[in-house]
């Protein structure tokens, strides 16, 4: 345990809040394997209190920098984060659950917050933040899964007997019941009043895109925007640090979500203006967080600017190969049967991603493109006496387009009727509102 004041006072004495966030992690460092059960192993739960506070005290007593209150709340904080390395650690041996271990790191995370509003914590401490509140959320989801195995291996009778019991609800109750404690953490950082270079601030937009991840989990995407609208509120009144200023990684994450959440209110226009910011901005090194980018950026683009995603762009993907080249290729054919069979394979990861409805209007496109065929293929009207320059038929035979479009849906036949309103509609579709 003494190492691990060392660094606690090695991270006060430089300010270095990512080091003093290390001092809280879940998750040993590679260099040290054992590091979490040693610090359990380093005293008892009658006596860890007491060791904390010396440990605390001897490391710090030569620097006036941290005052009683302080300490205190430090020592609450740790007292809290050796509590949950044990239930970690009585996981690994199947003696614990990702429940206890989730009740365990909330308490944790209550312990940080409690440290800032009481114990004077300073802004430079909030990398600390973001580990808490990143594990909360991880822990969460173990635990709701954890706990949904069990239910299902308990059903039966007894489930029967528990009318008013909401297994949808329950599935996700710990998650939900995180997204609270996240909301404290976001509460904590925006009512922060001091000057912006000391403030709490700094740490909004990690904790924004912590619970945008959180809303999306539980299927509440729409709930980031009560979270947008406030922030909004602050940043009217110029209280609040420009996005650029913050880092690189949170920006993107942050573009990303914000054009994810105009995707799925169907402003396509806001979507790809996000997006595209999220795509300049990301590592390209960040392979995953690029597929991603273009999950939806993709769709944004074929339907406000009719762009279909090209080999090249997609060749360090080959998942969005698989699922965009063949619907990109059917497209520029005018292949109708192909593009729904295209649609129908990839049917159950668009779904998953809700980009599904908005590829399935990549029909009238393909549907375009064919048409464009049948008046290419109508040449031209015969030379009128007089004339020299070959003048291309503008009036084309619904029966032309009727056989294309047969042609174009796989040799289906296709009912006059349905030709001239699907022709209507298209018309319609590129007339000048």
């Amino acid at each position: 345990m003494n190492e691990l004041f060392e660094d606690f006072s090695k991270a006060h004495a430089l300010r270095n809040g990512y080091l003093l966030a290390q001092t809280i992690s879940p998750v040993p460092p590679p260099h040290e394997p054992q590091r979490l059960r040693r610090i359990w192993q380093s005293t008892n739960t009658h006596s860890a209190k007491g060791d904390i506070k010396h440990f605390i005290k001897s490391q710090t007593s030569a620097r006036k920098t941290i005052d009683n209150d302080e300490i205190n709340g430090w020592v609450e904080v740790y007292v809290a984060y050796w509590n949950a390395i044990g239930e970690i650690l009585a996981g690994e041996s199947g003696k614990s659950s990702w429940t206890k271990v989730y009740e365990a790191w909330k308490e944790l995370t209550s312990m940080l917050i409690r440290g800032y509003n009481n114990s004077g914590f300073e802004a430079w401490t909030i990398p600390t933040l973001y580990v808490v509140g990143k594990y909360l959320r991880l822990f969460a989801i173990k635990s709701d899964d954890e706990r949904s195995r069990s239910s299902t291996e308990n059903s039966g009778t007894a489930a029967l007997m528990q009318d008013d019991f909401d297994p949808e609800l329950e599935k996700q109750g710990q998650l939900r019941d995180c997204e609270q404690h996240l909301k404290r953490i976001f509460t904590l950082c925006l009512n922060d009043r001091a000057p912006i270079e000391e403030s709490r601030k700094w740490g909004i937009y990690f904790v924004i895109n912590l619970l945008f991840k959180t809303y999306f989990k539980l299927n509440s995407a729409s709930l980031s925007r009560t979270i947008l609208k406030t922030l909004a509120v602050y940043k009217d009144k110029g209280d609040m640090p420009p996005l650029e200023a913050f880092p690189r990684t949170q920006r993107v994450t942050f573009k990303y979500y914000e054009g994810v959440l105009f995707f799925l209110e169907e402003n396509y226009v806001q979507a790809e203006k996000h997006l595209i910011e999220a795509w300049q901005l990301c590592h390209k090194d960040a392979k995953s967080n690029a597929e991603r980018i273009l999950t939806y950026l993709i769709p944004c683009r074929l339907l406000t600017s009719h762009v279909l995603p090209t080999k090249t762009l997609l060749q360090p993907f080959p998942r969005l190969q698989e699922l965009f080249l063949p619907l990109a290729e059917c497209i520029k054919r005018g292949d109708l049967h192909n593009f729904d069979l295209a649609l129908q394979k990839g049917e159950d990861e668009f779904v998953k991603k809700r980009i599904y409805l908005t590829l399935e209007r990549g029909r009238d496109i393909a549907l375009r493109n064919l048409l464009r065929k049948v008046f290419i293929a109508g040449g031209f009207d015969e030379l009128k006496e007089g004339e020299t320059t070959p003048v291309r038929r503008t009036r084309i035979p619904v029966s032309e387009f009727r056989v294309g479009i047969c042609m174009g849906s796989g040799g289906e036949l296709v009912d006059t009727d349905e030709v001239e309103c699907l022709l209507a509609n298209m018309i319609y579709k590129v007339s000048p509102s």
